[in-house]
């Protein structure tokens, strides 16, 4: 085996910092308007400079379009944040180029009040990328709804997002 010489072993040690750099998430905000409501977890804004941005609200997973309570959820986000100013913590992109975040609106957590009001499941799947007090606070708002039977969980049997479009042909 050949032996390493410096300068192949300080562009190693470079190209390991530029990865771990890379890798090392920090939180990025963004401000914009509400313009756009895909579903209840999805929405669109525009920034001062004209630019759109697709956000997918963090933490939660709610009915598709085609799903039962999809359009129901789909109008309560927009009765939350369509047309406001919205405030968003991002640290990733999904595998769509949408942004992942926190999203406020008037100082409230989308995601937050989307569970509350039986518009999404507690994206368990993800809790360990969120703080622990939104983990918490995440969890018992969607305890309070099924225990008080709101939104989705007025039904029965709900169908998680997830399993939904595993076992249907949507897409």
């Amino acid at each position: 085996m050949e032996k390493l010489t410096f300068y192949s072993k300080t562009a190693m040690a470079a190209f390991g910092i530029i990865l771990t750099m890379m890798s090392t998430t920090h939180a990025e905000i963004l401000m914009g308007r509400v313009t756009g409501i895909s579903d209840g977890d999805t929405l669109t804004i525009v920034d001062a400079t004209e630019v759109q941005f697709k956000i997918r609200l963090s933490g939660i997973d709610s009915p598709e379009k085609g799903q039962a309570f999809g359009q129901f959820c789909k109008n309560s986000l927009s009765d939350l944040a369509y047309g406001r100013a919205a405030q968003i913590d991002w640290k990733k992109l999904d595998r769509y180029g949408r942004i992942i975040g926190t999203v406020l609106v008037d100082e409230r957590d989308m995601s937050l009040e989307q569970i509350r009001r039986g518009c999404g499941w507690h994206y368990k799947k993800y809790q360990n990328e969120q703080s622990t007090n939104d983990r918490l606070s995440y969890s018992a708002a969607e305890e309070s709804a099924k225990n008080d039977k709101v939104g989705l969980w007025a039904d029965s049997d709900p169908v998680p997002p997830w399993i939904w479009r595993a076992t249907s042909k949507y897409q």
